[in-house]
């Protein structure tokens, strides 16, 4: 895929497998929501105490995928290694926690507001800088395989 198609993909609403390191250098997998923050970087948010964020205050270093198909004429997905970044400022985690909650449930209201605020007060936000990456669109091979 091109850049552009990438970013128009990765603003879809799709799951992101995320990937940390845990102490035993053995990989940590996980399926996440995730959404942008206001200046337009990926971001996640997690509660602190999960593993990933563990893994991810001692290596700030994840892959991520992001993919989406039935059949095999109709993969697609994203790959990438990035650095992160995380914060547990609740006004950085209301921030990526409303723009989740949009892309999954639809408009902020005054009850997903709430909810997004009681959330906040056990997770931390977490920054995803992509270094590099990898793509696939299997609908460009024209049935030819």
């Amino acid at each position: 895929m091109t850049s552009k198609e990438i970013q128009d993909y990765l603003s879809l609403r799709n799951n992101m497998a995320i990937a940390t390191l845990g102490l035993d250098s053995i990989p940590h997998l996980v399926a996440m929501w995730y959404g942008f923050y206001l200046d337009g970087t990926l971001g996640f948010w997690t509660f602190a105490k999960s593993q990933k964020a563990i893994n991810i205050k001692r290596s700030p270093v994840i892959t991520c995928m992001v993919e989406s198909g039935e059949s095999y004429s109709e993969l697609k997905g994203v790959e990438f290694v990035a650095d992160v970044d995380y914060s547990e400022s609740q006004e950085e985690i209301i921030e990526i926690g409303s723009s989740i909650y949009e892309r999954y449930f639809g408009p902020l209201d005054e009850n997903g507001i709430r909810s997004v605020e009681m959330m906040s007060k056990k997770r931390i936000a977490v920054r995803v800088h992509p270094r590099q990456y990898v793509s696939w669109d299997h609908s460009k091979l024209g049935g030819k395989y």
